[in-house]
């Protein structure tokens, strides 16, 4: 066999290797929804977005909401039976606006119980989705996000503070156009969100919590503790089952090749 050959094939082997593990890790994400619905008497449906190496080279493949998620999700809804819980297990940074309210409608109509669970971060759209269910279980250490609309790069609530700021003679058409998008873009994000809950806690309250939420109060990135989450009135648990973070362990982030965080994998009790 000559030099040639053996790299070919050893090429190949390197090339196959990460498509091998990763059915690998589907079928173990698969097994592992089937524990958990047997276990709750629910439909799974997960909406993870991480950083996995999916080629030879290594690179990140970043994930957000879109709309493929969304047509996805949709299409899991319709098949579960409308009398059927739906666990959802969120784990994402946000994304599209628009595909973010479809998933969130799409959950808000099931008339079964709905269930979101959030181990790690649930920012923005993920947010905005998470609102949509009758609980939400969080890890204590998980977030949730302001859902305050963003225009390009800048929060819409800082640019309508623009024309309060300066003379309107003095700022240019295409800011003025900025501000009125903006306004539009609240106003139709705070009524989603009040439509989102009002059917759980009541339209007064509903109201309070998406003005909270789209006002600008806080930057875009602010973390919505389990704790401070409770005190807006939302309904949450921060009683996280151990089967999520389970299936999290499935969801491998290898941004670098050794990880910087250390320690022996197992859990270690007092001795009471």
């Amino acid at each position: 066999m000559q030099v040639w050959d053996i790299f070919w094939i050893f090429f190949m082997l390197t090339a196959i290797a990460p498509m091998i593990k990763q059915k690998i890790l589907e079928a173990s994400r698969l097994k592992q929804m089937q524990k958990i619905e047997r276990k709750r008497g629910s439909r799974v449906i997960a909406l993870v977005h991480r950083q996995e190496t999916m080629s030879i080279l290594g690179f990140p493949v970043l994930r957000y909401i879109d709309i493929h998620d969304s047509e996805e999700i949709i299409r899991a809804i319709k098949l579960t039976d409308p009398d059927v819980p739906i666990d959802i297990i969120l784990h994402t940074p946000g994304g599209l606006v628009l595909a973010s309210e479809q998933i969130a409608s799409a959950i808000n109509r099931h008339k079964a119980k709905k269930t979101v669970f959030i181990p790690h971060y649930a920012m923005s759209g993920g947010t905005l989705i998470a609102l949509a269910a009758d609980e939400i279980v969080m890890d204590e250490n998980a977030v949730l996000g302001p859902v305050d609309p963003q225009i390009g790069e800048y929060p819409a609530v800082s640019i309508l503070k623009i024309p309060e700021m300066k003379d309107k003679n003095e700022i240019e058409d295409k800011t003025l156009i900025l501000a009125d998008i903006a306004k539009k873009a609240i106003s139709q994000v705070k009524n989603s969100v009040t439509n989102l809950l009002k059917d759980n806690i009541g339209e007064e309250k509903a109201r309070g919590i998406a003005e909270v939420l789209t006002s600008g109060k806080w930057t875009h990135d602010y973390p919505i503790h389990c704790e401070e989450a409770k005190e807006l009135g939302l309904n949450i648990s921060c009683d996280m089952p151990v089967e999520i973070y389970q299936f999290m362990n499935l969801f491998p982030q290898p941004t670098q090749k050794h990880s910087g965080v250390s320690y022996i994998p197992l859990p270690y009790k007092g001795k009471g």
